[in-house]
């Protein structure tokens, strides 16, 4: 009875779309939440304000990074299930820990934030880009090795959706490590390539095909 369950369990994917579309929603929204205003007992005049909204850079710039990052990962997730026929248990489990990564995307912007000069909170913030992307990546293996891939999907989008996962993921890692040198160097670099895959995804990949993480 248990390994019939199993079976049967996590076929609709119209239910894990639509989980998807909510978290996401909430983990957009808590980005721009945590965008601190300035205290009006710090502010006496014009000159204050300018300088206090000044001091809100990094959190300005840790927000739309992580917005980017989010609104790629949305796509790339929504990318793989319209090549799917249905889902099984397996595949559920695989995009809830996928979903379990974009949910703490607001705490490692708030610490990038908080402490964008340094390292430490530079690696963390790489690693919650880099474990939805490896979870992108097995989902898409898992689909392919178990059949779940509609037979009517060209070859080319089969192989496509992991190659730009690997080469997305390749890319954020190399800014990642420029931060050895500068974390400012290595938030350009990571910048740049979100919007590659946001706005002119032409990397790794043709014009048609769309960016699967990020």
């Amino acid at each position: 009875m248990t390994n019939l369950y199993n079976r049967i369990q996590g076929r609709n994917l119209n239910r894990l779309a639509g989980l998807s579309d909510g978290v996401f929603a909430v983990a957009m929204t808590l980005l721009v939440l945590d965008i601190h205003v300035p205290s009006v007992a710090w502010i006496h005049s014009e000159g204050d304000l300018l300088v206090a909204l000044g001091a809100l850079g990094p959190q300005g710039v840790a927000y739309l990074m992580s917005f980017l990052t989010l609104g790629i990962f949305w796509a790339g997730q929504q990318t793989q299930p319209k090549h799917m026929g249905e889902g099984t248990r397996d595949l559920t489990w695989i995009h809830l820990g996928f979903l379990l990564a974009i949910t703490l995307m607001p705490l490692s912007t708030r610490l990038l934030a908080e402490f964008i000069t340094y390292r430490v909170a530079l690696a963390i913030y790489w690693l919650n880009i880099f474990f939805p992307g490896a979870m992108l990546y097995w989902s898409w293996a898992h689909a392919t090795r178990t059949n779940l891939v509609k037979a009517d999907t060209p070859e080319v989008v089969r192989n496509s959706i992991c190659r730009r996962i690997l080469f997305a993921q390749s890319l954020y890692a190399a800014g990642a490590a420029l931060c050895l040198i500068s974390t400012w160097l290595s938030i350009a670099v990571i910048a740049g390539v979100q919007l590659n895959y946001a706005i002119a995804p032409r990397l790794g990949g043709g014009r048609n095909t769309k960016p699967t993480s990020g």
